[in-house]
């Protein structure tokens, strides 16, 4: 199995500043932390945390585009992985960590980044009877 790339993360929930994991996390880790969006997804209100759920023409998660310092790099890929119980190809995982271009807001450019989706099966779950996040903003839900 090949490495995977050394792609920024596009965090939308409890790694965002402010939020509970942000420091336990990223504090020192990161070269760069901008406001993104992930165009054609929904997001949905989870057990104390949110969940991307990929929908294609839906509608957008804001959150943050991180980039980490290369020499955090592999241990911060091993961290947020852990963090979000996903491994490659385990059919219990709650995300799947998937490559999608996201949008910084400063000026739209498209950026190849790591987010953490709902895997299939908490995706159609989700759709059947989750709780939409209007606005699809983790940092501005209401409750």
């Amino acid at each position: 199995m090949s490495p995977s790339p050394r792609l920024p993360f596009f965090v939308y929930g409890t790694l965002r500043p402010g939020e509970p994991n942000h420091d336990a996390f990223l504090r020192d880790r990161t070269l760069a932390e901008e406001p993104a969006r992930l165009v054609g997804a929904l997001l949905y209100d989870g057990p104390g945390y949110p969940y991307a759920v990929e929908e294609p023409g839906g509608g957008t998660v804001h959150g943050d585009l991180v980039t980490a310092r290369p020499e955090e790099y592999p241990a911060l890929l091993a961290a947020l992985d852990h963090l979000e119980e996903y491994a490659p190809d385990d059919p219990r995982n709650l995300y799947e960590r998937v490559a999608r271009e996201v949008l910084r807001d400063t000026d739209g450019t498209a950026v190849r980044a790591w987010v953490y989706v709902a895997a299939p099966s908490v995706a159609a779950r989700l759709r059947r009877r989750g709780n939409l996040i209007e606005g699809g903003d983790w940092a501005v839900r209401s409750g």
